[in-house]
């Protein structure tokens, strides 16, 4: 691998901005050059695939035809690169120099900045994409859920921004943990409900079993499907999983390539957290369509929790989104709809299931899965704070994790290796979990 050459990309060798017309102007579909075809969402019923029609009670019709797009590029609307520039992008890469030196390790780290919107994650690149083309139709309102939280509060922030109202189903279990993302959510304006709650007939069966339920993303989504299909003018937002959703994250790994370019420096390595796949395919899918096409042999590895291995030990099979099965079949990396997970910190991944594009590769081999344990997690963000300064969000850490064991696997080799990876979030509100790890009282596949 070539040197760094800072004079190049006019920054230091540690970090690699944009200026704010390298801002992309499309989002990468990466659809028309997936290895195999796409398999088409089924009805439950009929096994037959479901038609775009069908989806108007729950998306806005221009996020339909996203979703089912056959163009390798969707144009980004002025107003709405507006907002991606009042909310920080472009964003810049850094180079983990500390981090390197730590480990004595000859591989180079790099790490792209998506903890720098106001929410603190790569949520917004989304949600506000969502929020502006439901506005444009004249929904009012927003129904969705949310793990951690980092979701909930960047569709909390773009439904403010353009006008809408926001209903929020925050899984149990983290409403408890983590109390400031609620308040987040509600300086924005937001609801914000505890999932199970007694809002909803999906929410209502399950108390009703079990008054102590602590929720998961499949239950949370069953709600909020049940609270847009109810309410008056309101649509249903997803966070992660979906086509258009993953699509709308493609600017953090298009504005990666052209920092790569600027710095004269080719990724052996670009590694993401996985709970849905939304970070992971934001920041590798661009450079995945260079490899699928023979113009890069970058290696890409996803990571998850080994208490919800979606990846590494799911089924690649037909299964509903959601737990109170009011979604269509989608065929993808599965636990299984009724799976519950335990009550790990990584809010976000905490989903039973992986994307289907994500899928797709993953069976293809593109895309090489990993599972690590919730306490080496906390250990390296814990070295990532002390060597770069960074406090990094649980789901964060997974990413950090796999970079941190490629980079010692790159020393016993003695190889020098470039390693990237996606910064998603910071975890400045996620410190309950911090505590517990730092007082020794954090448990593998669960909380204290």
């Amino acid at each position: 691998m070539q040197a760094l050459k800072p004079e190049s990309a006019g920054a230091s060798d540690v970090k690699i901005l944009l200026d704010t017309e390298d801002l992309p102007k499309a989002w990468y579909n990466i659809l028309p050059d997936l290895p195999a075809p796409f398999p088409p969402y089924l009805h439950p019923g009929t096994k037959e695939p479901v038609p775009p029609q069908a989806f108007e009670p729950l998306f806005p019709k221009e996020l339909i035809r996203q979703e089912m797009s056959p163009n390798r590029a969707e144009p980004i609307p002025e107003e709405l690169r507006e907002a991606y520039f009042r909310i920080g992008r472009p964003t810049p890469l850094y180079r983990a120099t500390r981090l390197e030196a730590f480990l004595k390790t000859p591989a180079r780290i790099y790490y792209k900045r998506e903890d720098l919107s106001p929410v603190g994650s790569h949520k917004p690149n989304t949600a506000f994409a969502q929020a502006y083309f439901a506005s444009r139709e004249g929904v009012e309102a927003y129904a969705t859920e949310t793990g951690a939280g980092q979701w909930g509060s960047a569709l909390a922030l773009a439904a403010n921004y353009f006008g809408m109202k926001a209903k929020v189903f925050m899984v149990r279990v983290s409403y408890d943990q983590k109390p400031y993302r609620k308040y987040v959510m509600q300086l924005y304006g937001a609801e914000v409900i505890p999932s199970p709650s007694d809002r909803t007939n999906v929410g209502k069966k399950i108390l009703a079993a079990d008054p102590d339920h602590p929720g998961s993303l499949g239950i949370a989504i069953s709600e909020a499907i049940e609270a847009a299909v109810t309410g008056t003018n309101t649509k249903y937002s997803l966070g992660s999983v979906l086509n258009h959703v993953l699509m709308h994250q493609t600017i953090i790994g298009q504005e990666v390539i052209r920092q790569f370019e600027l710095a004269d420096v080719t990724p052996d390595y670009m590694v993401g957290s996985v709970g849905g796949g939304s970070n992971f395919a934001g920041f590798a899918y661009p450079m995945i369509g260079e490899r699928l096409h023979g113009r890069s042999e970058t290696r890409f590895v996803a990571v998850e929790p080994v208490s919800v291995p979606s990846m590494t030990q799911g089924k690649y099979e037909y299964d509903f989104g959601d737990t109170g099965e009011m979604t269509p079949l989608v065929k993808m990396h599965t636990l299984g709809h009724t799976f519950v997970p335990p009550r790990i910190h990584a809010g976000g991944l905490r989903y039973h299931g992986t994307a289907a594009t994500l899928s797709v590769l993953l069976d293809a081999g593109i895309v090489e899965p990993r599972a690590v344990d919730q306490l080496s997690t906390f250990e390296a963000g814990q070295i990532f704070a002390k060597t770069e300064g960074l406090i990094p969000a649980p789901e964060t850490c997974h990413a950090i994790r796999g970079a941190i064991d490629l980079a010692l696997e790159a020393k016993a080799r003695n190889e020098e290796t470039v390693i990237a990876f996606n910064y998603s979030g910071h975890g400045l509100l996620d410190l309950e979990g911090y505590r517990q790890f730092m007082e020794g009282s954090l448990k593998n596949n669960g909380n204290a």
